[in-house]
């Protein structure tokens, strides 16, 4: 039996992180708004850091909302 800690990333090998690509920001996004954590989006560090930076990005100029009122 094999065991292996390899972690799979949700997004592809060549896929970038862009402030402009917001369906793809809202699947990392939790019903209140909140940035979902790295243990439950499965991302590296690195795609993590990018993924903050965008989400935050695209907030202020609007194309995500803060807060998700329902």
């Amino acid at each position: 039996m094999v065991l292996s800690n390899k972690k799979f990333s949700p997004l592809k090998q060549n896929e970038i992180l862009d402030y402009k690509d917001i369906d793809l920001l809202r699947q990392f996004i939790s019903d209140q708004g909140k940035i979902l954590s790295r243990r439950s989006t499965k991302l590296t560090s690195k795609q993590q850091k990018k993924l903050t930076k965008s989400i935050k990005r695209a907030r202020i100029l609007s194309l995500l909302p803060f807060l998700n009122k329902d």
